[in-house]
């Protein structure tokens, strides 16, 4: 009986990572991905990393490209062709490939304004009201479901993307990030960002 039980056990892992293991990163259709996002998936600059990314909010992604409710121009100049052909199960498997990668944090904000940044993150920012990061991501950044994790992510693309949601572009239908932002000033922004870019 311990024989089967353990039987079960390695099957129920096996099953859970066998998407990830079939994408081994020679696929074509990862390949696709990391001109952009990095051999190891971490990003550049400007395109976020998607190593350590929760799955299900790189699935919600790739379906507000599809919609274009992500609107953003680097989302419209790449990203919306770039998953037009892509089938709902591709991306399924894309997300979970991705996920199973562990994360590097970028570490490239300024270190000076990391305090400043945390807590912004942790207490938010009450005379503005402006309800806490961690109230949604989770308090070591890490994300919830399709929320996505920030800790690590790139300093200049978080603080894009902030300055972004700030000036009204979306990423997906009804979420609360456009009138975040536009509750934070240019320090607050360069402060949360660099903060987040050394969260591991």
């Amino acid at each position: 009986m311990k024989g089967i039980g353990w039987k079960i056990v390695v099957l129920a892992i096996v099953g859970s990572i066998a998407p990830a293991l079939a994408w081994d990163g020679g696929d074509a259709r990862v390949r696709n991905c990391t001109w952009c996002h990095g051999t190891g998936g971490q990003g550049y600059t400007v395109a976020p990393r998607l190593a350590g990314q929760r799955s299900q909010y790189i699935e919600s992604q790739i379906r507000s490209f599809r919609d274009h409710t992500r609107d953003n121009p680097f989302s419209k100049q790449y990203m919306w062709g770039a998953v037009a052909a892509l089938a709902p199960q591709d991306a399924r498997d894309l997300a979970a490939y991705f996920a199973s990668i562990p994360p590097k944090p970028a570490g490239d904000g300024d270190r000076g304004l990391a305090a400043r940044g945390r807590a912004i993150y942790l207490e938010g920012i009450p005379e503005a009201n402006v309800a806490s990061c961690y109230a949604c991501h989770g308090p070591n950044a890490e994300g919830v479901r399709d929320i996505p994790r920030l800790g690590g992510l790139a300093y200049v693309y978080l603080k894009t993307r902030l300055e972004q949601w700030g000036q009204g572009y979306h990423s997906g239908v009804g979420t609360p990030m456009p009138i975040v932002a536009r509750s934070l000033g240019p320090a607050e922004v360069e402060a949360l960002a660099s903060y987040l870019s050394f969260v591991r």
